[in-house]
């Protein structure tokens, strides 16, 4: 892809960058070596900019390893070893890595990311498709992932979580703000989330499900364990908890709000070691069975 100096130009660039892109490129050149050249010269910023304004490409780049200070790529990166990167990693299509994924500043790729090791981003972590990883992913600021979650160890995000599809967790959950799932959340060990937590489908954790204001499902709620939250739970169907279930004090809990009162025995059984206080609607079925 060839991007001229007057396509550029059509785009408003600030004056110093288009000074500078007019210094080394002339008229002109190829998309991905003006990208390569912005980030080998510090010019992160623009590069970053110049992928905004014209967005990914089909080209596809096969390499052993990584190691920069920062990577801007439109096409789709594969990697058979793993990734270092000091700063950002800008990817338009796919980064697939057979081992680790290391981001100092923010990681963004505009379709699926898929990693055979762990994912660790100091900034925003934005995936535009499916997220995979073998191992863990370590979040320090907002996580949004538009496709499908599915990590293989812990998930832990400092910032706001959001996965527009399911979210596939082998070990705990721990979310330090809120944490939204389009479809449905499944751990095998425990869910943390500090604020809010909500799936338009179902919850299930293997261990303790432990939220910090209002805990919602669409479907039904499950925890091994635990299920406690400071502020209401709400759920469309069952409530299930191998122990106790708490709402904060002053709330409610809440099951077959998406069913009828007559279907409340089958639909929207609510069961525990003990009835919850607070129990607002659904039908109690007494211990959950082993």
């Amino acid at each position: 892809m060839v991007l001229t100096r007057s396509f550029v130009r059509a785009k408003r660039p600030c004056t110093d960058g288009f000074r500078w892109f007019v210094r080394q490129f002339g008229e002109g050149g190829n998309y991905q070596d003006m990208l390569d050249a912005m980030v080998a010269a510090g010019r992160v910023g623009d590069a970053c900019w110049l992928l905004e304004q014209f967005g990914p490409t089909d080209e596809r780049r096969v390499v052993d390893t990584i190691e920069a200070d920062a990577v801007v790529f439109a096409g789709t990166l594969e990697v058979r070893g793993g990734v270092d990167v000091d700063g950002i990693v800008r990817v338009g299509r796919s980064l697939h890595a057979g081992a680790g994924v290391r981001a100092g500043g923010e990681l963004r790729i505009g379709g699926d990311l898929r990693v055979d090791g762990g994912v660790r981003a100091e900034g925003r972590l934005w995936v535009g498709g499916d997220l995979r990883a073998g191992w863990g992913v370590d979040c320090a600021g907002e996580l949004r992932c538009d496709g499908e979650l599915r990590v293989g160890w812990e998930l832990h995000c400092a910032g706001p979580l959001r996965v527009a599809g399911n979210a596939f967790v082998g070990l705990d959950v721990r979310a330090d703000d809120g944490m939204r799932c389009g479809k449905s959340l499944q751990a095998g060990g425990d869910i943390q989330v500090a604020n809010s937590l909500h799936a338009r489908q179902g919850i299930l954790a293997a261990g303790a499900i432990d939220v910090g204001l209002h805990l919602e499902a669409d479907w039904g709620i499950k925890a091994g364990t635990s299920i406690a939250a400071a502020g209401a739970i709400r759920a469309g169907e069952s409530l299930t908890a191998g122990d106790a279930i708490r709402a904060g004090n002053g709330y409610g809990v809440f099951a077959g709000l998406a069913v009828p009162m007559e279907a409340w025995e089958n639909s929207a059984r609510v069961s525990a070691a003990a009835p919850p206080d607070g129990l607002m609607s659904g039908w109690w079925a007494g211990p959950a069975a082993c």
